[in-house]
């Protein structure tokens, strides 16, 4: 039976959850970001003793979406903060140990968003991405004197970068070729004078920026080789044009790269050597494969290897080029912290979870393959036993396309059903615990998240499907599985929903205005509905990589962002909305709502709460046709406990008036 208990949906959002755990240099412990005390603070905890210990005091944010990193004397650690989850970034640090535990320092303060992206390992100095000048690009900031020098200065983002050991170069992947889904990875020379040359410095106190600064990495237009002040940035042109190649990590002789490539449709691991510009690849591609880090002495790196939904850990050896998976449950099973997952000896830091299993953090020996639970779930007074696993399955879609979907039944018959796309459109659901699921089958609702076209895990071919076809395949996958899946006789068609944030929120908006006849309710979270308002108003790197890559410009296709914006159709509606979003989203920002809210009062819908009866789910003239949250200091989506329950009584309330609980007893 449903769970209504009055503090069922407190209890469950405040389960204690762990983010971004990341090894100390050494590899003795670990910092988290934990929320075990009802706020996310910084956590640090020992490896050999166990003991977990709180740092922070409210310094560091609410929301845990933003990693955190070491120090390379393993004295401080790194995290970001914002203002009201608007995610414009500045980073930080906070003293772990010694007299100056708990001190919080301030290191950024530019416009726009900024995100640590290494750690250096002469002590001194950090990578940042930062899109203060436009674009997002990489940046070296000095720790002596505060000074921050720009390294790139590409039209497109320049992602994944990392020093090399000494500091004396630096590789990362952007695109300069004409083919605007290709992605190379370059190394170039880091000259100290380049790094910190006077003309290149940005106070961290100051916003100002200095027009006078030094010749970038880039060989642009403007400037001649002579002036790269001897940076020398070569394209390693690993893949054809118009793959995607991507940097992990340096070997610790600085003379090897540990790289990706998706040339053969699968993503595959390689590991270059910069002394004979040869890459030697790893794996059968039979599965998409993502290298992580090289181990500590050079002889083996991790990667991880996704199928069907799931994701394992696996250990490849250079010398004889074969790889092992790692000996744990099916779910995802990801090294944690990036470029630094490895603890003391051949231990590496892995977390795990089921669908129906909350993360546990693990410290798995690569040579004996014996796994040490380092930080259990918390379940507090749940039953672990009472969360529902799901059903791996693929249907044939529309155009004969196989895609692969998750299926939870709630066991409630005949059951109501949830649809909920994710986000990205690059991302998936994978076989992992999800609180928002795991709630909603609580309340007796089935829930089925499709894996469609231009989703990750299936190789480069199937996330191209969706280029210049954003709003099209996809959204037709996504009907196709719930016609699918409401042909078995225990789903209630009648009562059929679509839920979904971010990319999931377009397609939350989208099914409801195209395939209105499928659903009873659709709830819209931080989801896109105008595309050029959202591609002249969201941040530069995600209007280049995300609508450009997509959808071209709108000056290009003006028709393609007229018919695939969901407002355009807004006079399809034909069953209760809920559209939730929060005010100081820069991703998507709360235009996107506002658009749509106007246009459904243009177009003569009614803004209004009420109970739309269970025999009539297309609305009565009791309820508004679509009711409107904004959601204060938030962005894209929080993890914060108290913004968590604040956003399920929103679903929760929606639901219970909208579409009515089962009232038939689970069938045996």
């Amino acid at each position: 039976m449903p769970d209504t208990g009055p503090d069922f949906l407190e209890r469950l959002a405040s389960l204690p959850s762990f983010q971004h755990a990341v090894a100390a240099p050494g590899g003795d412990r670990v910092a988290l970001y934990y929320d075990v005390t009802g706020r996310n603070e910084l956590h640090v905890l020992d490896v050999e003793s166990g003991d977990l210990r709180q740092i922070s005091d409210g310094e560091v944010p609410r929301n845990a979406r933003w990693h955190v990193d070491w120090s390379a004397d393993g004295d401080w650690v790194y995290f970001h903060d914002d203002e009201g989850g608007n995610e414009q970034n500045d980073v930080y640090r906070i003293g772990v140990r010694g007299e100056r535990e708990g001190e919080v320092e301030q290191l950024t303060d530019l416009d726009g968003q900024t995100a640590l992206v290494d750690v250096a390992d002469d002590g001194e100095t950090l990578l940042l991405g930062s899109n203060r000048d436009g674009q997002m690009n990489l940046f070296a900031y000095d720790l002596p004197s505060g000074e921050v020098s720009k390294l790139t200065e590409y039209d497109r983002a320049t992602a994944s970068g990392g020093f090399s050991p000494g500091v004396d170069r630096l590789a990362y992947a952007t695109n300069e070729a004409d083919d605007y889904n290709n992605q190379d990875v370059y190394v170039a020379d880091v000259d100290e004078n380049l790094r910190f040359s006077s003309a290149n410095q940005k106070s961290p106190i100051s916003d100002d920026v200095d027009e006078t600064r030094s010749v970038s990495l880039a060989n642009q237009d403007s400037a001649s080789p002579d002036d790269a002040d001897g940076s020398n940035p070569r394209n390693l042109e690993i893949g054809e044009v118009g793959a995607e190649a991507g940097f992990a990590d340096w070997g610790p002789d600085g003379e090897r790269l540990l790289v990706s490539d998706n040339t053969e449709n699968f993503s595959r691991c390689g590991v270059y050597d910069l002394e004979t510009d040869e890459v030697e690849w790893f794996g059968d591609l039979d599965a998409e494969e993502s290298p992580v880090a090289f181990t500590p002495d050079g002889e083996r790196f991790l990667a991880l290897r996704t199928r069907d939904a799931a994701v394992v850990p696996l250990v490849y050896d250079l010398e004889t080029g074969k790889g092992r998976e790692l000996d744990v449950p099916e779910g995802v099973a990801a090294f944690s912290g990036a470029r630094a997952p490895i603890l003391d000896g051949d231990r590496v830091l892995v977390r795990h979870t089921t669908t129906d299993s909350r993360p546990d953090l693990l410290a798995h020996d690569l040579e004996s393959g014996e796994t040490e639970t380092l930080l259990a779930a918390d379940y507090g007074e749940f039953d672990p036993g009472r969360f529902v696993d799901a059903d791996y399955f693929t249907f044939e879609s529309h155009d004969g396309l196989e895609i692969g979907a998750l299926l939870y039944d709630s066991g409630e018959r005949p059951s109501p059903l949830v649809v909920n796309p994710h986000g990205g459109p690059r991302a998936a659901d994978y076989k992992s615990f999800d609180m928002y699921t795991q709630f909603l089958l609580s309340r007796g609702y089935s829930v089925l998240k499709v894996n469609y076209r231009g989703s990750t895990g299936r190789g480069r071919e199937f996330v191209e499907r969706l280029y210049d076809d954003w709003g099209g395949g996809e959204q037709a996958d996504i009907a196709e599985a719930v016609r699918h899946v409401t042909a078995e006789e225990w789903i209630d068609e009648d009562r059929v929903v679509v839920f979904g944030g971010s990319y999931g929120g377009y397609s939350a908006y989208w099914q409801m205005v195209q395939y209105p006849e499928l659903y009873a309710a659709g709830i819209a979270w931080i989801g896109v509905t105008d595309l050029e308002d959202m591609f002249e108003n969201t941040m530069p790197h995600f209007r280049t990589e995300l609508m450009e890559k997509y959808l071209g410009t709108p000056e290009e296709n003006p028709e393609l962002y007229r018919e695939r914006s969901p407002v355009t159709h807004v006079e399809n509606l034909a069953a209760p909305l809920l559209m939730v979003h929060g005010v100081n989203d820069r991703r998507v920002p709360v235009s996107q709502a506002r658009i749509f809210r106007d246009a459904l009062e243009e177009a003569g819908f009614e803004e209004g709460e009420g109970e739309t009866p269970a025999a009539s789910p297309g609305g009565s003239e009791a309820a508004g046709d679509y009711e409107y949250v904004e959601l204060g200091e938030e962005g894209h989506a929080s993890s914060d406990i108290d913004q968590k329950i604040r956003m399920l009584r929103t679903l929760d309330d929606f639901l219970k008036r909208r579409l009515p609980e089962a009232t038939t007893a689970p069938a045996e």
